[in-house]
């Protein structure tokens, strides 16, 4: 069964500015999350179709761009394929401190950087 998006990231080397530039050209209203350094964009925004993403201040060697993220029912199953179909791995799957989520994080064959996200059962 295919995977759907269901989450975008921009990385960026200076997420105050990038918030206020995507504030100022689609009126995006950023909210802070529960992760510092991060804040979270409601995609709908009143529409009907939209997908929710983030904006973060990257760290170290993390490349700035934008990331999508697929939903998988299993995190460290998808990312265990990542290699074999000729992906590197950035950060095998993790549980997001307060997130609910676990997430992993590759690169494609062509270098660009995309993500799983498994949702955690409630406890």
């Amino acid at each position: 069964m295919p995977q759907p998006i269901v989450h975008y990231e921009i990385a960026a080397k200076d997420a105050k500015k990038l918030e206020a530039f995507y504030e100022g050209l689609f009126g995006w209203k950023m909210k802070p999350a529960p992760q510092p350094n991060y804040s979270m964009i409601d995609g709908k925004q009143g529409a009907e179709f939209g997908i929710d993403g983030g904006i973060y201040q990257i760290e170290g060697q993390d490349p700035a761009g934008v990331r999508m993220y697929a939903n998988v029912d299993d995190a460290e199953a998808y990312m265990a394929k990542v290699a074999g179909l000729g992906g590197t791995v950035i950060k095998p799957a993790f549980a997001v401190p307060g997130g609910g989520i676990k997430i992993g994080i590759f690169t494609d064959p062509e270098g660009n950087v995309a993500g799983v996200v498994e949702t955690l059962a409630q406890s």
